[in-house]
């Protein structure tokens, strides 16, 4: 029993540790975009294909682009960035499948802690971008929306590319949770369908612009 509480306590360093780490390391990242996607969409994916161009289109619009590191959607969107001159930041995680690090990324993390790389994806984003994916992708799209309409993080752009894949879950939410009173209108509206790389980059650079502008009459003297 005293093995087990010792084994728990250290723990808290190793999640320390982990923090330290990825503040230390993003620190003066600047103004990112998180993009998620599934790791088994491969390069002959059409979403692979849009992701790169994603990742491309905001790096030339210098912003930087952070995934969870893995191939797929996140390889695409890697590559693009480190096309378009931006810093492209993989956040990896240790898994026993699936997850094995793509080679585009100019910073590279690597955590045990799903929720520690959460944070990280959170902290340094103006934006996330939500293709095709499996469970991990929900778990990250319902985090974001989770902490935006409980107001623990400012309201930025969740996007979800592709509205073939998207649109089902959508009218989901509007046919079922809103109608029962779960969730209110404006809770959907934290939700933008968009199927163009242009049209990304430009809610988001918007996006950006319009919250690090300076606020008139509160600019100080030079």
């Amino acid at each position: 029993m005293e093995d087990l509480r010792s084994s728990e306590t250290w723990r808290i360093f190793r999640i320390q540790s982990e923090l330290v780490d990825g503040f230390e390391t993003l620190q003066g990242l600047g103004p990112a975009v998180t993009v998620f996607g599934s790791a088994r969409l491969g390069r002959d994916s059409p979403y692979y294909q849009a992701a790169q161009a994603v990742g491309e289109r905001l790096g030339e619009a210098g912003l930087a682009v952070i995934t969870g590191g893995g191939p797929g959607i996140m390889e695409g969107a890697n590559r693009g960035a480190e096309a378009g001159a931006a810093t492209s930041v993989g956040l990896n995680i240790a898994l026993p499948h699936e997850q094995a690090a793509n080679t585009y990324q100019d910073l590279s993390l690597t955590f045990h802690y799903f929720f520690v790389r959460k944070l990280m994806f959170v902290k340094y984003a103006i934006g996330f971008v939500i293709f095709p994916g499996g469970f991990g992708t929900l778990d990250e799209l319902f985090e974001a929306l989770t902490l935006v309409q409980t107001g623990k993080i400012r309201r930025f752009p969740i996007l979800l590319y592709g509205s073939d894949y998207w649109q089902g879950l959508l009218a989901w939410l509007k046919v079922t949770l809103l109608a029962h009173g779960c969730i209110g209108s404006d809770d959907v509206a934290l939700l933008q369908l968009v199927d163009d790389p242009d049209e990304v980059v430009r809610i988001l650079t918007a996006h950006h612009q319009a919250t690090t502008a300076p606020i008139e009459g509160d600019r100080r003297r030079r």
